[in-house]
């Protein structure tokens, strides 16, 4: 196992001036490199004592094609969504995919990760829509190929490793929807965030609460799962029965409030509009079917593994960009009713 006192590929980068790709391709013998900079690039790795990674450095040249994809979770759909795409591009491009579940519940440790891995230093997709799998992004050595699918970042991530849906402009454009029906508020049934601040998709309902001049009522956490989401949705209409908006961090969470919403003998969508996000393949056969934000998991999962290709080969190829989210609207959005949130 390398050492953690040991220079890495960065190290080498800063050393040469170069980024760390460019140390990848002098590595590999690429030839898209000029001469001089290959000099200072072997040079910088000689002073240095760098000895590159033989996985990456074999994966680089085909003599190993393999990667490792971390997650939390593959039943949820965004997960096995994203992971499928991820498998169909690397099965073209003769790869084998291995994956490796983190507990979402326990925080991985650096070792932890290491030993995830089939070789050391192989290369990694991260799955970091949620806590764990951002742990898990953060811990990785420096020196392992890694890319990930993230949430959508606050500002401009500078990172070109990590690629995101646009799902809090999604869930503005969601929010206007049901403001547009005539409801003077809407709430909102909330995913945990992958890290401390507040989800993206509460982020984009607050927006466009913002943008009409209408005070937020205060988010209910509702988990990943149905039970999560109807225990939740119990708890919203219980607080605030005059409730006739619901914006629903997914489609499971929608599930479980449109649940809620029998019990309580509230009907959908006269009485109550419920908004889902993700587009499962079961949302359009609920009754009432569920007006949601369809998300395109496979197209990025299919980009994720892209960028990790082209990562280890400048050379390959790229993938086509996966579709924006859309807003696609059948029963379960309504007129407004006449409560007042």
């Amino acid at each position: 196992m390398r050492s953690l006192q040991e220079p890495t590929i960065r190290d080498v980068a800063r050393a040469a001036g170069v980024s760390y790709q460019t140390v990848s391709r002098v590595i590999n013998g690429n030839e898209r490199v000029a001469e001089a900079t290959r000099r200072r690039v072997q040079t910088a790795i000689g002073e240095l004592g760098y000895r590159p990674n033989r996985a990456a450095r074999e994966l680089a040249g085909k003599a190993v094609r393999s990667l490792t994809v971390l997650t939390s979770d593959t039943s949820l759909y965004g997960n096995a969504t994203a992971l499928r795409g991820i498998e169909e591009a690397a099965r073209t491009a003769g790869f084998a995919v291995s994956i490796s579940v983190l507990d979402r519940h326990a925080a991985p440790d650096a070792e932890e990760l290491r030993a995830r891995l089939v070789r050391p230093g192989e290369p990694v997709i991260v799955i970091a829509f949620d806590a764990a799998g951002a742990r898990a992004l953060e811990l990785l050595p420096a020196d392992v190929p890694v890319t990930a699918l993230v949430e959508r970042p606050p500002g401009d991530d500078p990172d070109p490793r990590h690629v995101w849906l646009d799902d809090r402009l999604a869930a503005t454009r969601a929010t206007r929807h049901l403001l547009g029906l005539g409801h003077r508020t809407v709430h909102c049934l909330a995913l945990p965030s992958s890290t401390a601040r507040t989800a993206q998709r509460t982020e984009g309902w607050l927006d466009a609460l913002r943008e009409a001049g209408v005070d937020a009522p205060a988010p209910v956490e509702g988990g990943w799962t149905p039970r999560s989401g109807h225990l939740a949705a119990r708890t919203l209409l219980e607080r605030h029965p005059d409730t006739t908006a619901v914006l629903c961090g997914n489609d499971d969470l929608a599930l479980g409030m449109l649940r809620a919403a029998r019990e309580a003998g509230r009907r959908v969508p006269d009485e109550l509009s419920v908004v889902g996000f993700d587009d499962t393949p079961a949302s359009a056969y609920l009754a009432p079917a569920l007006t949601t934000v369809r998300l395109d998991f496979e197209g990025l999962g299919r980009t994720c593994f892209g960028l990790l290709h082209r990562l280890l080969d400048p050379s390959a190829p790229g993938q086509e960009p996966c579709a924006e989210p859309e807003l696609i609207v059948r029963e379960s959005s309504g007129p407004g009713g006449t409560g007042i949130g």
